[in-house]
């Protein structure tokens, strides 16, 4: 099948109580790790390409490896652009034939935002690419997009709902206490602001910076409406931990297949895991 608009995969999970993994990907072997994963969980799955995959593998890699898994998928595969940054750079993503896309406008003013996401809306919908934005600042560090810890704010419940009501946009990532990248400590997710705002906003809700939350707060989140939830790191270290292992049993090793194969199986292993953990196994 085809690449199919992130908000078909969240109005179903919107409805049914369960979030889509959405797994960052960087090259080949995540790409297949994702997928297979998919397939073997029968679930739906978003693909995400962030600024450093883009740069790295290169736009169009991004998007034959993802069509091509698409194409030969018998569960719904949506590929997505994670924190767009500017109305160019999406713009140029819709056009590549990406099925979704995320315009990070958080670091502005309200007004600001909403009035960059409506611009992206406006191209997005007539060509049936759905969109994502964000209100708040999500800690950590997201390839080269870096917000300090004390400049991190949580989300307003009012300015999301003037947000929402004001763009129409088809999900909302919120920050509540996740950050991005490797957690010094276990994380404390706002419950209440999570209710308050799904209370005032009717679409689905984005978890950025998922990696190391407990499950038990992945599961309450997701009770409370999140229905997108974005892995990254715990693929990055799979990926790294498969490599090792085959290095350190055999230093002499030079075939990239028999390094990065053990890796492969290592990132479909955890990625299986996070789907059956979202509710999304066997809704595909």
């Amino acid at each position: 099948m085809s690449l199919v608009p992130v908000k078909d995969l969240l109005e179903k999970a919107e409805r049914e109580g369960y979030a889509v993994g959405a797994f960052n990907c960087n090259n080949m072997e995540i790409i297949q790790a994702i997928v297979d994963a998919a397939e073997a969980e029968k679930s739906p799955v978003i693909i995400q390409a962030s600024q450093g995959a883009i740069k790295y593998a290169g736009l169009a890699y991004i998007v034959a490896l993802a069509k091509i898994a698409a194409d030969q998928a018998t569960v719904p595969i949506a590929l997505h652009l994670d924190h767009g940054t500017s109305f160019a750079q999406v713009m140029q993503c819709i056009r590549y034939g990406f099925s979704s896309v995320m315009m990070d406008g958080s670091k502005l003013p309200l007004d600001q935002n909403i009035e960059i996401t409506k611009r992206v809306l406006e191209v997005a919908r007539a060509v049936g690419v759905s969109v994502e934005a964000e209100l708040g600042k999500i800690g950590g560090t997201e390839d080269d997009i870096t917000v300090h810890e004390r400049e991190a704010l949580f989300t307003d419940p009012e300015e999301a709902r003037i947000f929402a009501e004001a763009t129409g946009v088809d999900a909302l990532a919120i920050a509540i206490g996740t950050a991005h990248g490797q957690y010094k400590g276990e994380p404390k997710l706002d419950f209440p602001r999570l209710e308050k705002i799904k209370s005032l906003v009717k679409i689905p809700i984005v978890l950025h910076g998922s990696s190391g939350v407990p499950d038990e707060a992945i599961r309450e989140a997701i009770r409370l409406g999140v229905r997108k939830v974005n892995i990254d790191t715990n693929i990055r270290e799979a990926f790294v931990k498969g490599v090792r292992e085959v290095i350190a049993q055999d230093p002499g090793e030079i075939d990239p297949r028999k390094v990065l194969g053990p890796a492969k199986k290592a990132m479909t292993a955890v990625i299986r895991e996070k789907i059956r953990l979202f509710g999304s196994a066997g809704k595909g």
